[in-house]
């Protein structure tokens, strides 16, 4: 039986050498409060071969600013709590290095428009092709 000590190496391998591992330093969030498009793009990433952090509350979003980085934000644009615009704001402020790309299911222009006025890298209308999401996801990590 192997000891604690062979798990604790092979830990530390896994984390060192995983493609897993480099893809979770990429800091990719997902913000939306509709769950299920949450899980959905989720498994996007997964599919795509990338980890994304997960979050349907905006403010839990912002408070895990002051532990990790995030490189990319996908960002939906109505949620009662805080929309995105709101998110963008505090993003701009305290993680302006953040690549932010919105969604929304209703695209009014003026509301694109403020987001792109506000550095915003992408803005997509739901429903959106997956391979379109995942090609802008890619782009703003190399930029």
């Amino acid at each position: 039986m192997p000891s604690a000590n062979s798990f604790s190496r092979f830990e530390d391998l896994d984390t060192k050498s995983s493609p897993l591992s480099a893809s979770a330093r990429d800091g990719i969030w997902l913000l939306d409060d509709d769950v299920s498009m949450l899980k959905a793009l989720g498994r996007l990433m997964t599919s795509a071969g990338l980890i994304a952090e997960k979050f349907s509350d905006p403010l839990a979003f912002l408070a895990r600013l002051k532990h990790a980085r995030c490189r990319v934000a996908v960002l939906d644009v109505w949620m009662p709590v805080m929309n995105g615009l709101e998110v963008q704001a505090s993003l701009r402020r305290d993680s302006p290095e953040t690549r932010i790309i919105f969604m929304t299911g209703r695209d009014d222009p003026s509301v694109r428009q403020t987001a792109l006025d506000g550095g915003a890298f992408a803005f997509l209308t739901k429903p959106f092709e997956d391979e379109v999401m995942v090609k802008v996801i890619h782009k703003a990590l190399a930029g």
